[in-house]
């Protein structure tokens, strides 16, 4: 019978006997040794459940060598994109028996993010997140920093022989791009987020491959910071210097509820007069007035990638990395429409 409430801590040996094993399979299941059955390990899960077991994890970790955290380096959590990943991988790390340090960066710089690792190792973490979207980042240097911890970087290009779990922004502007030159948009205008992000960067190459190839030249490009004030003061410039356009395609999608409310002002219609699309699909998008056009990304994928290559570097540190790139989706709303001729 299960211990009651009012009696002392249940050990490992009280979990053993109730599934009729040794304390040893035991600890092999708790250590996810291969050695186990299944039929064995189940049956000892389901008494440490039935039991209310809770292991100390102070004398696994002198077993493991592990503490069983992650360490994860972040920018710019303020913002929908980087704060999905954190979430996402929180939710996949806890699901996987780790929990998670966070190491917020105030600025995007590489000397902050070194300072940010060489803190994680100190205090013992596993491996390490990177969510750094840095324009350029030097994975070279990142792994000497980390010297033998491992590491994967978060939606970074061009990670070389490093783990790396991106979205393909790029891809994601073109698609955004491409919908606006099919139905038949040939003055555009772009307001793409701040360049020194990788993200921001890769979607304006995006936009502007497509456009090349459809013979056609931006009608502005006018850089925001991926506010919704940014959205809304750029798209005041490209009015007031009026400037042709009958596309708009925005950087994310608080920078495009700033434009729409910026065209609304001045009774711009969309998408009759303006079609918009922006990026992110932040679950707001489709409530905007009118619903939002926009590229989606999936972070729940990206964030169970992401914690699945870390613990796989963590367990095997001799297995080759494997890099993934996920593609986004284009979401079809009511901001866009035919161009008028």
């Amino acid at each position: 019978m299960p211990p009651s409430a009012s009696s002392s801590r249940v050990t490992i040996h009280d979990v053993a006997r109730h599934a009729g094993v040794s304390h040893q399979t035991v600890s092999r299941v708790m250590n996810e040794h291969p050695s186990v059955a299944p039929s064995t390990r189940q049956r000892v899960q389901e008494a440490m459940q039935q039991l209310h077991y809770q292991p100390n994890l102070a004398a696994r970790r002198l077993v493991t060598q592990r503490s069983n955290t992650l360490g994860i380096v972040g920018f710019g959590l303020q913002y929908y994109g980087p704060a999905q990943m954190m979430v996402n991988i929180e939710q996949a790390a806890r699901g996987r028996g780790y929990s998670v340090t966070l190491a917020s960066i105030p600025e995007l710089r590489e000397a902050e993010i070194e300072r940010a690792l060489l803190d994680l190792r100190r205090q013992g973490v596993d491996g390490v997140l990177l969510i750094t979207p840095l324009q350029g980042v030097d994975t070279e240097r990142i792994r000497k920093v980390c010297h033998e911890t491992p590491f994967v970087l978060v939606d970074v290009p061009d990670a070389g022989r490093h783990s790396g779990i991106t979205i393909d922004q790029k891809a994601g502007g073109s698609l955004a791009a491409q919908h606006l030159i099919a139905l038949g948009h040939q003055r555009i205008a772009l307001l793409p987020g701040p360049q020194r992000w990788h993200d921001a960067n890769l979607r304006l190459e995006g936009w502007i491959e497509a456009l090349s190839e459809a013979g056609l030249s931006p009608s502005a490009v006018l850089e925001g910071d991926w506010s919704a004030a940014s959205g809304f003061g750029l798209t005041q410039e490209l009015l007031a210097a009026r400037t042709p356009f009958t596309g708009l395609l925005v950087g994310n999608d608080q920078m495009a509820l700033g434009a729409l409310w910026a065209l609304h002002e001045r009774g711009v219609s969309v998408p009759q007069d303006v079609s918009i699309v922006g990026f992110d699909d932040i679950p707001e998008s489709r409530f905007f007035h009118p619903p939002l056009t926009t590229v989606r990304q999936d972070f729940g994928t990206l964030g169970a990638l992401s914690l699945a290559a870390l613990v796989a570097a963590i367990e095997s540190p001799d297995a080759e990395p494997h890099p993934h790139v996920l593609k986004p989706d284009l979401l079809l709303r009511a901001s866009t429409a035919v161009a008028r001729s």
